[in-house]
């Protein structure tokens, strides 16, 4: 199976025996005001084992685990959208809070983006982040993501209208990135076939 092994990290498919890290990582209430409500809070052992069973089984993963010193201790992943945005995808990740501020999602997001964009025929990546959570937003304005838009007030969180913000990466901005900029470059030295 694919797995990217980074300096900060190491990317891979989710597999059995991850659930106890997973639940000890995502559970966690500030990691929860910065996701979607779909991300369970509290996080327990049946959403742990439902999302490994989801995420386990694909020969082209689309949510990679972020490992490190051998723990799950986060995900990065992707939606591929439909209809007339059908060459777009959703990138998405969260990170234990322990391992923030640490450069684990400023090194793994490149590599996630030349994966996508090289294994899916795609056009578009595109990322939402809440209001307030300037991290992620500079996580992806290194990795060569632009702002685009603002959306005013559009989601709610804690009962509290938050504005979502929009950022996006077009395969033709990837490409010519990848030129000039090493952090864009495929890891071929670091992606190798593993017996997960």
């Amino acid at each position: 199976m694919i797995t990217f092994q980074l300096n900060t990290c190491r990317l891979r498919p989710w597999r059995d025996g991850d659930e106890e890290s997973l639940v000890y990582h995502a559970s966690n209430r500030h990691i929860w005001n910065n996701v979607r409500d779909f991300f369970p809070y509290p996080y327990t052992q049946r959403d742990a084992y439902s999302w490994i069973r989801s995420n386990k089984s694909y020969q082209q993963p689309m949510n990679l685990a972020i490992e490190v010193d051998g723990q799950a201790v986060g995900n990065i992943g992707f939606t591929i959208k439909d209809d007339i945005y059908r060459y777009n995808a959703e990138i998405g990740y969260w990170l234990g809070e322990a391992y923030w501020s640490k450069g684990i999602l400023s090194e793994a997001l490149p590599v996630m983006v030349t994966y996508i964009f090289k294994s899916f025929q795609l056009n578009r990546i595109f990322a939402c982040v809440l209001e307030g959570n300037q991290g992620s937003m500079r996580v992806l304005e290194k990795a060569g993501f632009r702002p685009e838009a603002i959306h005013r007030k559009a989601a709610i969180k804690n009962n509290k209208y938050l504005d979502e913000h929009v950022f996006a990466l077009l395969k033709q901005e990837y490409l010519e990135s990848a030129k000039r900029a090493p952090y864009v470059k495929e890891p071929e030295s670091q992606t190798y076939k593993d017996k997960c």
